[in-house]
């Protein structure tokens, strides 16, 4: 993972997860480019930084789109919450990666 800061982040992203880019500088434009309060920057670095942690896992990112694709299929609450759960895990799980890991 890069250092944990926007400018690290978007370089990491176009290097290694270039797909993403786009959305990346998209939503930077929208919620933070003319913002005059850097308060929702961190919330910003909390998504991208989760979205790139799966992106450069494959895997990873294929099992939780999996977990959320038959959440939203499934007929039965119980199982959908389950599945929503165990997405939801993953999703935090990669929050806490730190620089370097």
């Amino acid at each position: 993972m890069p250092e944990r800061n926007p400018k690290a982040l978007r370089r990491a992203i176009a290097q290694h997860a270039p797909k993403l880019l786009p959305d990346f500088d998209e939503h930077w434009k929208w919620a933070i480019a003319d913002a005059y309060d850097v308060g929702p920057v961190s919330a910003f670095m909390a998504f991208w930084w989760g979205e790139y942690a799966m992106a450069r896992d494959p895997e990873l990112d294929a099992r939780v789109r999996d977990l959320e694709l038959r959440a939203a299929e499934s007929t039965d609450i119980a199982e959908a919450k389950a599945l929503l759960e165990e997405a939801a895990k993953i999703r935090h799980r990669v929050q806490e990666l730190e620089p370097g890991e």
